[in-house]
């Protein structure tokens, strides 16, 4: 449990990117970590004290690295290396595919994945440090948009959970300046009891759509 709780608080103070995306120092701090606390886990002899001045010292470490990757270009480049190109224009580099060590196959599921039928209709595709493929299609083969078409879409208009399960998130309804006198009120010119709402979403016009609990298990 304690060994739990601390690495919680080594990881929030290395910060987000180390769990949404693994970098290449974050992946080597994440097994030297997993070895330092399975140790004293696995062997009670040991204790706590040194694996966590351990990580204490490791996560110093690399917030230092961090932060001197920011400061010296080499050693951003080391750590981030820059992009690796693999189609353009419908051409695939070969080449590339080695040093970014992924096969035809691997590079022809991505494709699959973002729905791209035919490799002639990618403009360019690159290989992210973070071991994702990013692909930009052809400007002949993009759907029409409005703009393309001289039309004036409607607005975007960002939307949140204002009720869920018959409970008001007074947070949402400060952020969007209203009180529970507004709510009220627009509950009442719908004739909708709050008790009856499995969901009831707000958008940046404060239109309210409500969905009952009968709405959606049908």
């Amino acid at each position: 449990m304690v060994s739990y709780l601390f690495l919680l608080i080594a990881a929030k103070s290395m910060g987000q990117r180390t769990i949404s995306q693994l970098r290449f120092l974050d992946f080597i701090i994440a097994l030297i970590l997993g070895n330092i606390i399975a140790q004293p886990l696995s062997d009670e002899r040991l204790g706590l004290i040194g694996s966590m001045i351990c990580t204490i010292i490791l996560v110093i470490l690399y917030i230092f690295t961090s932060w001197l990757s920011l400061k010296w270009h080499l050693l951003q480049r080391y750590f981030d290396p820059p992009p690796v190109l693999l189609i353009e224009h419908g051409q695939i580099r070969l080449k590339n595919l080695g040093k970014a060590r992924i096969s035809i196959e691997h590079l022809f599921s991505e494709l699959r994945k973002q729905q791209v039928d035919d490799i002639s209709k990618v403009a360019l595709a690159l290989w992210e440090p973070g071991g994702t493929i990013s692909m930009f299609i052809e400007p002949s083969h993009q759907p029409l948009t409005p703009m393309d078409m001289s039309l004036s879409p409607q607005p975007f208009s960002l939307t949140w959970p204002l009720i869920m399960d018959g409970h008001i998130n007074t947070h949402i309804l400060q952020h969007i300046g209203k009180d529970t006198i507004w709510l009220q009120s627009k509950l009442a010119e719908s004739g909708t009891d709050i008790k009856e709402i499995a969901l009831a979403t707000v958008d940046q016009q404060d239109k309210l759509s409500i969905h009952k609990y009968a709405e959606c298990s049908s």
